[in-house]
């Protein structure tokens, strides 16, 4: 064992320092190797999801993978290897921390207190939080969840997002957790819980594939606005820039709307069946003037 091991291995022990050192210059790596892999959603609705036998789509996985064929030609490599590495709520930023995943093409908000952890790129779609319930179940809005089960991810932040609307005040009702999106949305389906607190992308998505579709419902107000974005490692200024000049480069020429209404407004796999979910205004401005602005800054709004 040379000294240089021994130094990376007691700097894992002391705050897992190593992975930042080894992985801090991602495109030198994605070079070295001839790879890259990409951290992706089973159940985030359109915005990445299964198809089964490791097969991953939707408008964030895709925008991801035209960002790595930017990657590929900027460093002359005639072949890119891209692997796929499911993740979840939980596990999503220790796993890019840790080098396990160069990028995350999943779901994930951008606020100041991942951004101590994480970088992320300019903005791709600005989310609005929402809630989803059984079409017949007479719930319209936070009042009536009052003494229900209210279910949600494991490891997001949608249920903090309803505790802390102004409407929820005096509301009481029961919080249930999911460990995916699918999980989630099935406590709701099965009768477990009453509603299904999340960002509407993947509520709408969860819809679209349910069995009965129109057995449920988005209701009530918006509780939050959040932009949603790709994540990577933090001080990593190189691979930023190229992630970022690739999602600019797709928003400018209007291949990110084509992208967006791919998954969003047409038919997708594996049902064939239509999200129904135009651009909102918030995108559309974010695709407008780039930015990775956290969710605060839109709270000031």
């Amino acid at each position: 064992m040379t000294k240089k091991t021994l130094l990376v291995l007691a700097l894992a022990a002391v705050g897992g320092l190593a992975s930042g050192l080894v992985h801090a210059d991602t495109l030198k790596k994605i070079k070295d190797s001839g790879s890259a892999t990409m951290g992706v959603r089973e159940s985030s609705g359109a915005l990445s999801y299964t198809l089964g036998d490791g097969k991953f789509v939707g408008y964030h996985v895709e925008i991801c993978q035209k960002v790595l064929a930017d990657v590929q030609k900027s460093l002359g490599l005639a072949k890119l290897d891209v692997k796929y590495q499911p993740v979840t709520s939980q596990n999503r930023i220790p796993l890019v921390q840790n080098g396990t995943v160069d990028i995350e093409c999943g779901s994930t908000t951008n606020n100041a207190a991942r951004q101590k952890d994480v970088a992320f790129a300019v903005t791709t779609f600005v989310e609005e939080v929402r809630i989803a319930v059984k079409a017949n179940s007479g719930i319209t809005g936070i009042a009536q969840l009052n003494g229900k089960s209210v279910a949600t991810t494991t490891g997001t932040t949608s249920v903090q997002t309803l505790r802390k609307n102004e409407r929820a005040t005096g509301v009481d009702f029961k919080e249930v957790f999911g460990k995916d999106h699918a999980d989630s949305f099935l406590l709701l389906e099965s009768g477990r819980a009453d509603a299904f607190v999340m960002d509407g992308a993947i509520l709408a998505g969860n819809i679209a594939k349910a069995k009965n579709p129109a057995d449920f419902k988005i209701v009530g107000e918006v509780l939050a606005v959040e932009p949603i974005a790709i994540m990577i490692r933090k001080d990593d200024p190189a691979f930023k820039k190229a992630v970022d000049d690739s999602i600019m480069a797709q928003m400018k020429s209007g291949d990110i709307a084509k992208t967006w209404s791919k998954w969003f407004e047409q038919p997708i796999p594996p049902a064939n069946v239509k999200v129904g979910m135009p651009v909102n205004d918030n995108t559309k401005a974010a695709w407008a003037t780039p930015n990775d602005n956290p969710a605060e800054s839109y709270a000031k709004k």
